[in-house]
């Protein structure tokens, strides 16, 4: 049986989520490529669409990385504590 705490350690909705910003963002360049003499309005959406991508795979690197296993002190020097 898989409980609660299980099913949110696999992270299922934040990789969902990720996966259809990412397919939109395919269609959306897949549109512009499709359009015969682009404006410029259209083109300023898609590149909003693509840095608004980038931001939310950052965001998401960012969040996916930290676990059980991360370093929890601040300190990131090399230098003993004094």
């Amino acid at each position: 049986m898989v409980t609660v705490e299980q099913f949110l350690k696999w992270k299922v909705l934040p990789r969902f989520m990720m996966l259809a910003s990412t397919m939109m963002s395919w269609r959306c360049a897949e549109w512009f490529m499709d359009l015969d003499n682009p404006s410029a309005s259209q083109s300023a959406f898609v590149s909003v669409v693509m840095g608004v991508m980038t931001g939310v795979f950052g965001i998401w690197m960012g969040h996916e990385h930290k676990g059980e296993d991360n370093v929890r002190s601040t300190n990131r020097t090399n230098r003993k504590p004094s």
